[in-house]
């Protein structure tokens, strides 16, 4: 039977972190689950070529911290950090807290399966051809050092009477190994024949041994390996 089941919520608690770090009584929880929704939403929509495919949400007593995930951080920064300064005003307003923004930078985006997703989705809604759209992310994201990716389009493509699927992948994708990368982003193209889902796999190699996307070691939760001692005789 193939269960599908997305490959980061599969993995969260397990070796992947939480997009939200905090705590909090079950009388203010709903509330805080909807306010991170919001400034998520708002970012998003007020950034939406910033290239930002994660955005994770920190909370202390009196404080919300944002840690922006971006492949084009000089937009959000903006000159002398103006822009910055803007967005974390417009923030406190809209929640009502105080705030504090981290921006980081993520130097590889064909390794960050979101913004794949987002490239092809934009490719599409340009009335690119599909097939020569799969292909050209397949070969940047091999290139990139990823060790398998796959892509699935659903929707009228090429503008074709009935809607199908069209999948495409290179590589290994072993989504039930929990010790291995998976990234997956899934993005919406508005075309003028209606709206083709983007679904992309990028497999990054095992946690214990890779590097994220942006740069840093991933969050495995795992004790690092020792480095094996030779024996002299």
């Amino acid at each position: 039977m193939g269960q599908k089941v997305r490959p980061t919520g599969f993995r969260v608690g397990i070796v992947e972190d939480w997009r939200s770090r905090w705590y909090a009584s079950k009388k203010e929880f709903g509330e805080l689950i909807v306010e991170d929704f919001r400034i998520r939403q708002y970012i998003h929509k007020k950034y939406q070529f910033a290239g930002i495919p994660r955005i994770e949400i920190e909370r202390t007593r009196d404080q919300v911290i944002v840690h922006l995930h971006t492949a084009r951080p000089g937009i959000i920064i903006g000159r002398k950090g103006q822009e910055v300064d803007r967005l974390k005003a417009e923030l406190e307003d809209l929640v009502g807290r105080r705030m504090d923004l981290k921006i980081v930078e993520i130097t590889n985006p064909n390794r960050s399966a979101v913004l794949v997703a987002e490239d092809i989705a934009q490719q599409l809604a340009k009335r690119g051809s599909f097939r020569r759209t799969i292909k050209r992310s397949l070969d940047q994201v091999m290139e990139a050092g990823a060790l398998g990716v796959k892509v699935e389009l659903s929707g009228r493509l090429g503008g074709a009477e009935m809607s199908r699927c069209e999948k495409a992948h290179r590589g290994s994708i072993p989504l039930s190994t929990l010790q291995t990368h998976i990234d997956y982003g899934l993005r919406k193209s508005q075309t003028t024949m209606g709206v083709i889902g983007v679904k992309v796999w990028i497999n990054l190699g095992e946690y214990t041994a890779e590097e994220s996307g942006d740069g840093t070691h991933a969050k495995a939760g795992q004790a690092p390996q020792r480095a094996k001692r030779s024996h002299k005789r």
